[in-house]
């Protein structure tokens, strides 16, 4: 990277941090503001009654039934709403009428006075299309033979086509490449096949997420090609996996690499960078540059900033779930130029699951059961990834209704109440376990 480009690039992103530092900065000392109510609409149903309560922003909230006489209480807290909003809301066949008043100063409470007893359902809705946030409260009579509402209608376009959270998963080395080779003769390239072949069931077993493999035999890829591949799929991810090699056998454990754009976090991750990418020098062409004007390898560099970051995120859950199953080489994620990783627009990472030159790892690599482990290990991170970052306009994405945990509830159970499965519930809430904790939230996934 030239000079003068090295500066105009770290003059652009050292901008960007700073600003965003000091708005973080400036939030943090700020009172939060009160969540105002801009609306409520009312919709009668087979069966229920829909109240949405159009909001500037989200809202903490708790709702519970009195009895004798029959009414259901909604909490808002820190919430307000213009005075006489509710005698907007008809009466009708469930409710007589609403009122409404401040508690402890600050907070809203809004009572339903109805004719009869009912079954409350609530649940947040987050902004899309024109509409902002949302409160909805559902009202069921007791005439009702389900307890399941409509929550597909709700949470999404039926028009909207969602689509799956795409992994690519690359295979590394292959074909005349046979990558680093373990003192019992056991080749890189035929473990890190078996390994992504596992990856591959897992992330497809599960809903929302879809895998996309590099290279599924004994193959040789260029580079560029295995980077071709992963932005044909329009991938949402990119795993490169491999096992590290070393002179001194003693040498173990598992390590994660992101991109570095402006040298290497360590000399190690510099030569191991420089010996990854050796293989098109060696087997095939090593040119992965964009264009030689300056202008669009400063805007290549500043779109893989945002990239880099996600990647070193990613590497983050993924190091810390491997570290439950093998040592760890280097308890942070480590950075090099990897040409590998040089995808456009698509967070990726490098895995070195172990050192194929110890002959103890040399013979886990060769185990099912522990590649099985470590690719079980890779999947959790990126579920914990994903649940907190899946791209907008897919399936993991959409907005959902949240659900405390009660003493006694089971996945089966809420399973069964919100008419889906416990593997969706599993996915959706990146569950490792069937295991719950009352008071834990989960959110339930569009049927």
């Amino acid at each position: 990277m030239g000079k003068s480009r090295r500066k105009f690039l770290k003059q652009l992103v050292g901008v960007s941090s700073v600003a965003g530092l000091s708005g973080t900065s400036a939030l943090s000392h700020a009172s939060t503001p009160k969540t105002q109510i801009q609306d409520i609409r009312l919709s009668k149903n087979n069966g229920y009654v829909r109240l949405v309560f159009d909001l500037d922003r989200s809202v903490q909230y708790s709702i519970f039934s009195l009895h004798q006489p029959e009414r259901v209480v909604l909490d808002l807290k820190n919430a307000n709403m213009p005075h006489g909003m509710v005698d907007m809301v008809q009466a009708n066949s469930l409710i007589r009428g609403i009122r409404s008043g401040v508690q402890n100063g600050q907070d809203l409470r809004v009572v339903f006075d109805l004719h009869d007893q009912v079954r409350p359902r609530s649940f947040l809705l987050a902004p899309s299309a024109d509409a902002g946030h949302r409160l909805v409260l559902d009202l069921h009579g007791s005439e009702v033979e389900d307890e399941k509402a409509d929550l597909t209608v709700l949470n999404t376009d039926p028009k909207k086509q969602l689509r799956d959270v795409i992994i690519a998963i690359d295979a590394g080395h292959g074909g005349k490449d046979p990558g680093a080779t373990g003192r019992s003769g056991t080749h890189e390239k035929t473990v890190t096949l078996q390994l992504a072949r596992k990856l591959e069931k897992l992330i497809n077993d599960q809903r929302g997420m879809k895998a996309v493999l590099t290279r599924k035999d004994d193959r040789f890829l260029k580079l560029r090609q295995r980077i071709e591949i992963a932005r044909n799929s329009n991938a949402d991810m990119m795993i490169s996996i491999h096992a590290d090699s070393f002179p001194d056998p003693r040498a173990r454990g598992s390590s994660i690499f992101a991109l570095s754009i402006d040298g290497a976090s360590s000399e190690t991750a510099r030569m191991l960078a420089q010996n990854e990418n050796a293989s098109d020098l060696l087997f095939g062409d090593a040119s992965l540059a964009v264009d030689d004007a300056m202008v669009n390898e400063v805007l290549f560099d500043l779109s893989m900033t945002g990239n880099i970051q996600s990647s070193l995120d990613i590497g983050h859950e993924v190091l810390k779930q491997i570290g439950t199953i093998n040592t760890v080489h280097k308890k942070k994620v480590q950075q090099a130029g990897f040409a590998v990783l040089k995808v456009p627009n698509t967070p990726s990472i490098l895995l070195e699951a172990a050192f194929i030159s110890n002959p103890r790892e040399e013979k886990n690599l060769r185990s099912s059961a522990h590649q099985q482990k470590v690719a079980k290990a890779i999947s959790r991170g990126v579920n914990s990834y994903f649940q907190r970052k899946a791209p907008p306009g897919t399936w993991l994405s959409e907005a959902v209704t949240d659900y405390k945990v009660k003493s006694g509830d089971s996945l089966g159970v809420i399973a069964n109440k919100f008419n889906t499965s416990v593997e969706d519930l599993r996915a959706r809430n990146a569950l490792q376990s069937n295991n719950l904790n009352a008071g834990q939230v989960l959110k339930i996934p569009v049927s």
